[in-house]
């Protein structure tokens, strides 16, 4: 009998946790996050992250196992997830992922990483060629080993165009040629049935949600939780420091944004995310059930 994972989705502040919460429940299953910020110890506020008493109703797994200081990656997020999988389904339990984060989210579906192993050395090299050449430089030397063309690459984009010559230069291979082997990857889950399942409302009713989340997590002192993890070095993680929410707050305790204006920042930049987000699950997640939350029973989620 094919192995089965359930899968819920949906837009930050959508209202997931919940319902994942009933339909586990109801269903013996234990929930695998999806959200690359709750991997993170101390991120609670910030996260939405669920509470000791919702984590007591339901065995949980990828929340608060990384330091913040340590920075999680899809490679290693599949390793963890697929072990958790394993064990839940060895414990004749049901296994329901829940979680909005795109890039780890499509794991579940297909192959999210090359096997191209790139050298500390070489990155930090890469980094400093950046700093002191500029992009256009990195551009250059990226079109050179690539004489066909860098295909969709967005060569405005720093991050990506470092990437991208980090694994030519790493493995001796074109993009093309990388892109080509990658395909025939299989997916971390392809032995797996997924079923999956996206909750979605009308855009008037989740920014209500959005404007009262923002609310309770400055009441519940989201301030203060950012200076702790700045003391713990959050700053040391570009990816959970620039998280919306934390980012915004870094500026207001920094002195570079007045704190009057910190719940309309995080509110603004939380629809530019759920934005993103929709996009993301449109075009990049195979077809699937989408269903009003605001009209969502545990019953009907994965009938």
């Amino acid at each position: 009998m094919t192995p089965l994972i359930h899968v819920l989705t949906g837009c930050t502040a959508v209202g997931k946790t919940e319902l994942a919460l009933q339909w586990a429940e109801a269903n013996g299953a234990e929930i695998v996050s999806c959200d690359s910020l709750l991997f993170y110890r101390g991120m609670d506020i910030g996260t939405a992250k669920p509470t000791a008493a919702e984590l007591a109703r339901v065995p949980h797994h990828l929340i608060n196992v990384r330091a913040v200081t340590e920075p999680m990656d899809v490679t290693h997020y599949v390793t963890l997830a697929r072990a958790a999988v394993a064990g839940i389904l060895a414990r004749g339990r049901r296994v329901l992922v829940t979680g909005g984060s795109g890039f780890y989210l499509k794991a579940f579906f297909s192959a999210v990483a090359d096997e191209v192993a790139v050298p500390a050395e070489l990155r930090a090299r890469l980094r400093l060629q950046l700093e002191q050449g500029g992009l256009a430089a990195l551009v250059a030397e990226l079109q050179a080993r690539n004489p066909l063309g860098l295909g969709a690459l967005d060569t405005q984009n720093p991050r990506r165009v470092i990437r991208a010559l980090e694994r030519c230069l790493a493995s001796g291979k074109t993009l093309a040629q990388l892109q080509a082997e990658f395909a025939a990857l299989p997916a971390p889950f392809a032995s797996h049935e997924v079923r999956l399942c996206e909750l979605v409302r009308d855009k008037a009713a989740l920014e209500q949600r959005i404007t009262a989340r923002v609310s309770a997590m400055l009441q519940a002192g989201l301030v203060a939780e950012v200076r702790g993890l700045l003391s713990s070095g959050l700053e040391k993680n570009e990816s959970a420091a620039k998280a919306i929410g934390y980012r915004e707050t870094i500026e207001v305790i920094l002195g570079l944004r007045p704190e009057a204006d910190l719940p309309a920042a995080i509110e603004q930049n939380t629809r530019s995310l759920v934005k993103k987000q929709r996009t993301w699950f449109k075009t990049q997640l195979p077809g699937h059930r989408q269903i009003d939350a605001s009209q969502a029973t545990i019953a009907g989620l994965f009938a």
